[in-house]
């Protein structure tokens, strides 16, 4: 069932697709009772809408069957090359843009761009956090990628959510969360934006924090089984997940 994970796995997490800048495996964590974070399992990435042909070949040869697209409807403008057949996209449209009052604080209160939003948002949003990560629990025999624009705000929260359920260290999710920072500044410069890291490093001085304590303080006491569970979760989902997601250390 699981032949295809790893495949063309290099030594290190972070991965060079063509066309993305912010691609990394989550394997290779150690969780605990002698397990690790399967390699090829779950890949976090920024949007592959902007994948090359080589760079869609890199994905499947690395073993990804499902895409979980985290985006809001308006960011999608298509892929710039065909997506492969053997590809399943999902959507789950995390944002809940509608949620005028609960977007409104985050922008008001400078939270946005940074795990400073993590906690308020799970305690909000727990139905769509745990769809994501039902999706991938119950994702096709294959590698699972998930993403969203820039695979650090969205994308970083459901990393955070997904490793903690598998047992990880909060020290580990933290660390995880940190790669993305040095990933962004290229992927500013070909989308032509602003680059935002001096902007988000203001923010987090001026609330007397970093990204890593912001993250750790959002799994501060976050049991989250116990959160994907009264989610709507089961037993047995929660169960496809581990064995989706973990080896045995070697």
């Amino acid at each position: 069932m699981w032949a295809l994970w790893g495949a063309g796995m290099g030594d290190g997490r972070e991965l060079a697709w063509d066309g993305c800048f912010n691609v990394r495996d989550l394997g290779g964590i150690a969780v605990p009772g002698g397990m690790v974070t399967r390699p090829g399992a779950v890949v976090r990435s920024d949007n592959p809408e902007r994948l090359t042909r080589a760079g869609w070949a890199a994905l499947t040869a690395h073993g990804v069957r499902t895409i979980v697209d985290l985006r809001n409807d308006g960011e999608h403008q298509g892929d710039l090359w065909m997506r492969p057949a053997e590809v399943t996209t999902v959507r789950v449209r995390l944002d809940d843009t509608e949620d005028v009052e609960l977007w409104d604080h985050i922008r008001a209160n400078e939270l946005d761009g940074t795990p400073l939003y993590y906690r308020l948002f799970l305690e909000r949003k727990p139905r769509l956090c745990a769809e994501v990560i039902a999706a991938i629990a119950n994702a096709r025999p294959g590698g699972v990628l998930f993403h969203c624009g820039l695979g650090r705000d969205r994308t970083g929260m459901i990393a955070l959510l997904l490793l903690a359920l598998v047992g990880a260290a909060p020290e580990d999710i933290a660390a995880d969360y940190d790669q993305s920072t040095n990933r962004l500044p290229p992927l500013f410069a070909a989308l032509a934006i602003e680059d935002q890291t001096r902007e988000i490093e203001d923010i987090l001085a001026r609330k007397k924090t970093t990204a890593r304590a912001a993250v750790l303080a959002a799994l501060d006491g976050f049991d989250a089984e116990a959160y994907v569970r009264a989610a709507g979760l089961t037993e047995e989902e929660v169960g496809f997940l581990r064995e989706r997601l973990l080896e045995p250390a070697r």
